[in-house]
């Protein structure tokens, strides 16, 4: 990772200013803005607009983080403006995710959506994607995460965040605690940017019965969206945008398979929303957990909100260079309370599951690297089929 706009600016300088043709709405926060991105996605494509949606990071496969008009993009039109980006770039060495948005870029702008969804990866002030010149910002709930990058009090990550704001652009922020909706306020009005509170333009009964993402914390991210629909349209409702809340797909996220959830939580804020959405649909006696983290999480605080929805645990290893070592995080679940024992793979650890006695519900979670795994090995992969390290027929 490096910090900075200098070398996007520079790649997009040579790629002749994709960026600037793209009809952006960008979302940046702590948790809920993948998730903002794909209901905004879904209802602009339900009212009949073209869309892009680009995302980060991706479950299984790389297409997952472009999409148009619904979709991901084909593995032929992926490498095609992959190699386009490629071939300019000359000396230039932009990181791995700062290559992916040019390639959104370039995508975007050839392609022409009405709309292109663009998720921050980090932060906001210096991320690659705020290059954008979009027409709505929106910012969802900010908590502490990623604090050696963006800061160690709510305030400071909220000023990163709020770096997605330009002149004159409206933001919409969603439901935060009163020293976030100031930096953020704020923050807009030295821009001459109109603000919006999510919570003052929308609540839950205008959410549609059929809503598909389930967790209590997807119906804040869904009354955000409308909010952020609300600026771009005049009766969203009327307009036939709402009913896409009915179609949006956002795996990973309190996605139930069978006896199985599975969700990417992975900080405190995120274990707080899963715990809450724990609470009312099972019995923590009868709990399992899989988890796996990055090493550069707050494992131990978020352990500790998750304890009381479990009543045992499995330590695994997730797919990612940064992982915490299982024999490591075992240690770490026996010192918040946990039962637990340690399995070096998730093929493992689903193994174990199916012997479990006194078990009917498995929760998976730590990272949206394990859950990416996780729903390859159960078939919940809702984009085509993909291979996994095959184990056992398992019990779902």
């Amino acid at each position: 990772m490096k910090p900075g706009l200098d070398t996007m600016r520079e790649v997009c300088r040579i790629l002749g200013n994709p960026e600037e043709r793209v009809r952006a709405i960008h979302v940046a926060g702590t948790n809920g803005k993948g998730a903002v991105c794909a209901m905004l996605d879904a209802c602009l494509f339900a009212g009949g607009f073209r869309t892009g949606r680009y995302t980060s990071p991706h479950l299984v496969k790389l297409n997952e983080r472009f999409f148009l008009d619904g979709a991901p993009v084909s593995d032929e039109k992926l490498e095609k403006y992959a190699n386009k980006v490629s071939a300019c770039l000359g000396d230039l060495e932009p990181t791995f995710f700062e290559a992916l948005t040019a390639v959104a870029f370039l995508l975007y702008a050839d392609e022409s959506p009405d709309f292109s969804v663009l998720e921050t990866g980090l932060g906001g002030r210096l991320d690659a994607t705020n290059v954008c010149r979009p027409q709505l910002s929106v910012i969802t709930r900010i908590g502490l995460d990623h604090c050696d990058w963006l800061g160690d009090t709510v305030e400071k990550i909220a000023f990163e965040k709020s770096g997605i704001i330009k002149p004159g652009v409206p933001v919409v922020l969603g439901r935060n605690a009163p020293e976030v909706v100031a930096v953020v306020k704020a923050r807009a009005a030295e821009l001459g940017a109109p603000f919006r509170y999510a919570p003052d333009m929308a609540d839950e009964s205008e959410i549609p019965s059929g809503f598909s993402l389930a967790g209590s914390f997807n119906r804040e991210n869904a009354v955000t969206a409308i909010a952020a629909l609300k600026v771009l349209s005049a009766d969203p409702a009327a307009q036939g945008l709402l009913r896409g809340l009915s179609r949006v797909v956002w795996p990973g996220r309190f996605q139930r398979i069978g006896r199985f959830i599975i969700d990417g939580a992975h900080n405190p804020p995120a274990a707080r929303a899963l715990a809450a959405a724990l609470e009312s649909e099972t019995d923590p006696s009868e709990t399992l957990l899989i988890a796996g983290f990055c090493g550069d999480k707050d494992i131990d605080e978020t352990l500790r909100i998750l304890r009381p929805r479990v009543a045992s645990a499995i330590a695994v290893r997730t797919n990612n260079p940064r992982s915490l070592a299982p024999e490591e995080l075992v240690v770490r679940m026996r010192n918040v309370g946990m039962e637990a024992v340690c399995a070096e793979s998730l093929k493992d650890a689903l193994a174990m599951s199916q012997t479990t006695q006194g078990i009917s519900r498995i929760l998976i979670c730590g990272s949206l690297f394990l859950a990416g795994e996780a729903l390859a090995a159960l078939g919940g992969y809702p984009w085509g089929s993909v291979r996994f390290d095959p184990a056992e027929k398992l019990r779902v």
